[in-house]
């Protein structure tokens, strides 16, 4: 098995530091942190280098926070600095962790995802008849440090590159010798990796073809339930002996014309359904995201931005019905609230502009602004007998043959017209309108 080594001289070349701090401001640039830090962007970057040459970078400083969706779970999010690290250490050492994954694992892959892993599941079902569903218990705060050491150890041999990679697992502990931080972009690399002797057992040693794994959700096909029995029982040793992990009590052993919950979908050979779970997670975030929206929380781009996202994790499946439902339901016209209309917006910007004085048409703009269906009617400007009539008051021949050509051709008079027009507060058949 080849190792890799001499990746440090990569790792803090001063192109990839910098390719990693706008990697790690994505989407971050109006942070405090990242401002802060993009200030003394050279000098910052320099001192990362130095610290990574000498051995003394510094690790471990977290912020922790507790969110409760899907489930609880206590994120620990690293700060800006230690971000950058981690997206210099992943530009280089992720091709090298890529190598060790099979086609069938889906999680933290260029090219791969969810929506990727549900299709090839769903080609699986189409072949089969039983799956077996397994997923690991705890699987983030189980993962053992010294296995997972070790593991790295057979991938690298660059004696600093390997420090580096210690003091990261050493950061963080749910129990002695246990766990990695859920939020680091190296913990999810790492997570990923640490399973992939798991894809070589079950492809290589039990030879089974149709396998998926997200993650720690893995799913095997096969053609009757005794074979997927005998497999549960050896993936279940292996991951006791092996890596130190532990399955949920909750393994799945079903047909496949039952359907099979997996990420977030109710996958069956010919369908795909959003699962309950999903159902009630789109309706309170649907909600929340309307109450967040309408109270001038969330501008209208944020708000559509997240919308978007919520949408198109049902869009795989069949659930236009069901979204039709929740919008009809839980939307802002059903709450009573009205969203901000752009057309109203212009016809009030057309009104003021009618409430203005009136300003000296230049002699080029005479011929556009006479296009407009404008309502014919006499002048309501008096004139002495003898006077003779203001121009600026008498249509033009033009626009009198225009207007008539119009109301012959729709059979509707040119005040209807005008009456229906939106955004324009044309004066009814009685009134006059003088045409500047």
């Amino acid at each position: 098995m080849k190792r890799h080594g001499q990746l440090m001289d990569a790792i803090a070349d001063p192109a990839n530091l910098r390719l990693a701090f706008w990697k790690a401001a994505k989407s971050k640039r109006a942070k405090t942190d990242c401002r802060a830090f993009q200030e003394k962007l050279d000098d910052n970057l320099a001192t990362l280098r130095a610290e990574l040459l000498s051995g003394r970078v510094v690790i471990g400083d977290y912020h922790s926070f507790t969110i409760y969706d899907p489930k609880e779970r206590i994120i620990c999010a690293a700060s800006f600095r230690e971000r950058v690290l981690h997206h210099a250490l992943m530009n280089v050492c992720e091709p090298v962790l890529e190598r060790a994954a099979i086609f069938d694992s889906y999680a933290c892959r260029k090219g791969m995802g969810a929506q990727a892993a549900v299709r090839r599941a769903a080609s699986y079902a189409r072949q089969h008849g039983w799956s077996l569903k397994m997923d690991i218990r705890k699987y983030f705060d189980s993962i053992d440090q010294s296995v997972l050491s070790g593991l790295l150890r057979r991938k690298f041999k660059d004696a600093g590159v390997l420090e580096v990679f210690d003091r990261i697992l050493a950061s963080y502990q749910t129990a002695p010798g246990r766990g990695v931080p859920i939020g680091n972009l190296t913990s999810q690399h790492f997570a990923n990796f640490y399973l992939a002797p798991l894809d070589r057992c079950i492809k290589e040693h039990l030879q089974r073809r149709c396998y998926v794994r997200y993650m720690d959700d893995f799913v095997v096909w096969g053609a009757t339930a005794a074979e997927l029995r005998e497999v549960w029982l050896k993936v279940e040793a292996f991951l006791a002996a092996e890596l130190r992990l532990e399955l949920k009590p909750n393994v799945m052993l079903n047909r496949t014309e039952r359907g099979m919950d997996f990420l977030g979908y109710r996958l069956f050979p010919h369908a795909l359904r959003l699962t309950r779970r999903s159902k009630r997670r789109f309706v309170r975030k649907f909600r929340a995201y309307e109450r967040e929206g309408m109270e001038g929380v969330w501008t209208e781009l944020q708000m559509q931005q997240r919308m978007t996202a919520l949408i198109a994790f049902t869009l795989p499946c069949r659930s236009r019905g069901f979204r039709c439902n929740v919008m009809q339901r839980f939307g802002a016209e059903a709450n009573g609230l009205q969203p901000r209309d752009p057309r109203r917006q212009l016809e009030q910007q057309r009104e003021q502009r009618a409430l203005c004085q009136t300003q000296q048409q230049q002699p080029d703009q005479c011929q556009q602004q006479h296009w407009l269906p404008v309502c014919l009617a006499p002048s309501s400007t008096r004139k002495s007998e003898g006077s003779p009539a203001d121009p600026a008051t008498v249509p033009s021949p033009d626009l009198m043959v225009w207007g008539e050509e119009q109301e012959q051709e729709s059979g509707v008079s040119s005040a209807e017209h005008c009456a229906k027009a939106p955004g324009f507060p044309f004066p009814t058949t009685n009134s006059t309108i003088a045409i500047p």
